[in-house]
């Protein structure tokens, strides 16, 4: 029985790495039956030599052996020092590292340098491509605008002539020749109107002319001043023509008057250009229209001092 009690013990020891204390007591009347008590404990680790088993004095009561505490594990061989490594080597690696350390700044500022070229490349780069946009958009938007406005171009209406005087008397040009000379006033009037929806036009002073129409020769004349029209609006002009004096020089043979009145109808034509220019965009974007107006009118003398219309007398 006691055999049996050290070898369970035995092995708590091996499995529990704490101590164990059992007690077992047999009683001298009952030898067969066996009291056995244990306590566990748990116990800090601490390192000391496992204490020797020693044999226990032979008593009347059998007790029970103490565990044994599990052997301490030893430490690895230690290897022998390696010798040395030879001087040559070793001053080798060294002037190495001193010529990689010298060197390390230079390239540092090597590649500094070409950190910087590149970056004043790249700027240069942006500020070209900045610029070479910069023109193309600014030279199509002013193509769109310069196109828009030529499709918007102005209007000129004729309204009416009339005649206030018309006398043909002899006389003498400034050279002293004899010849027949007219003397005549006129009055006409038209409308201006400005298309354009984003700009306004500033119209240039014009001349008007009335001619005979079979010698093209001059009669009367007059003039527009210069004069500025905003967008999107008309205006009514009326121009004074007057002729004083003018020579005929033969010209105007069938001509002839009585009392400042004309004995006959006379043809006469009417042509002005009206020269007009709109800054779209400054002095950038300034487009030019021309409008070229030509006239049929007849002198009437029934008709002195009458408007006469010329809607459908014009080109």
């Amino acid at each position: 029985m006691i055999h049996n009690v050290d070898a369970r013990e035995d092995r708590l020891g091996r499995d529990k790495p704490c101590s164990v204390v059992a007690g077992a007591f047999a009683s001298r009347r009952r030898p067969r039956r066996v009291l056995r008590a244990v306590a566990v404990a748990r116990l800090p680790r601490r390192r000391e030599r496992p204490p020797t088993l020693s044999t226990p004095p032979p008593s009347s009561a059998p007790s029970a052996p103490r565990a044994a505490t599990p052997a301490t594990p030893r430490p690895p061989p230690v290897s022998p020092p390696s010798p040395p490594p030879p001087l040559q080597p070793i001053a080798a690696a060294a002037r190495a590292t001193s010529s990689g350390r010298n060197s390390t700044p230079s390239k540092r500022e090597g590649l500094l340098d070409d950190d910087n070229a590149r970056r004043r490349r790249s700027c240069r780069c942006y500020f070209l491509g900045f610029l070479v946009a910069f023109f193309v958009l600014f030279s199509f938007f002013s193509l769109v605008l310069w196109g828009a406005s030529r499709n918007q171009k102005p209007i000129v209406t004729m309204k009416s002539i009339s005649f206030d005087k018309f006398a043909i008397q002899a006389g003498n040009d400034d050279s002293g020749v004899a010849t027949e000379m007219v003397t005549m006033n006129s009055t006409v009037k038209f409308v201006y109107r400005n298309t354009g929806t984003f700009f306004g036009i500033h119209v240039t002073s014009t001349l008007l002319d009335l001619s005979y129409s079979e010698s093209q020769l001059t009669l009367a004349t007059g003039s527009i001043n210069k004069f500025y029209q905003s967008r999107k609006s008309q205006r009514t002009l009326t121009v004074m023509m007057q002729g004083t004096r003018v020579p005929l020089y033969g010209g105007g043979v069938d001509l002839s008057s009585k009392d400042g009145i004309p004995t006959a109808p006379v043809p006469l034509t009417l042509s002005f250009m009206v020269r007009s220019r709109a800054y779209v965009l400054g002095k950038l974007v300034k487009p030019n229209f021309k409008k070229r107006v030509q006239c049929s009118a007849v002198l009437d003398p029934k008709k002195m001092n009458v408007a006469m219309s010329l809607k459908n007398s014009c080109i």
